[in-house]
C-alpha cells in the first residue's frame, strides 16, 4: 500500500491554497446542481475566493450540518446576529 491511498485517508492537492475569507456569496442552480460562489467584497471592488458545485441532495446535508453547528456555537458563545448585506451591487446581487 505504499503508493496507494490508505482507507479513510483524505488527500489534499499540492496546489491547494488553503483557507480564504468570504463575506458574501451568490447562489445559482439548475435542475441537477447548485453553484455556490464565495466572494470577498472590499469597497470599491471584490474577488471570487471559491466556488462549490454540488447536488441538491448534498446541499440539504450541508444546510443541516451548518444549522446544527450554528446551534452548538450559539449554545457555547451566545446568539449570533445576522450580518448586513454588502449594501452595494457589484454587477450581481450578493446574498
Amino acid at each position: 500500500m505504499d503508493n496507494q491511498t490508505k482507507p479513510g485517508e483524505i488527500q489534499v492537492r499540492d496546489n491547494f491554497a488553503g483557507a480564504e475569507y468570504a463575506n458574501a456569496m451568490t447562489v445559482g442552480h439548475a435542475k441537477e446542481e447548485f453553484l455556490l460562489t464565495f466572494l470577498n467584497l472590499v469597497a470599491p471592488s471584490g474577488r471570487v475566493v471559491g466556488k462549490i458545485i454540488t447536488s441538491p441532495g448534498h446541499l440539504k446535508r450541508i444546510i443541516r450540518a451548518l444549522g446544527e453547528n450554528l446551534k452548538k456555537y450559539e449554545a457555547a458563545f451566545g446568539q449570533v446576529k445576522e450580518a448586513e448585506g454588502p449594501g452595494k451591487e457589484f454587477g450581481f446581487k450578493a446574498e
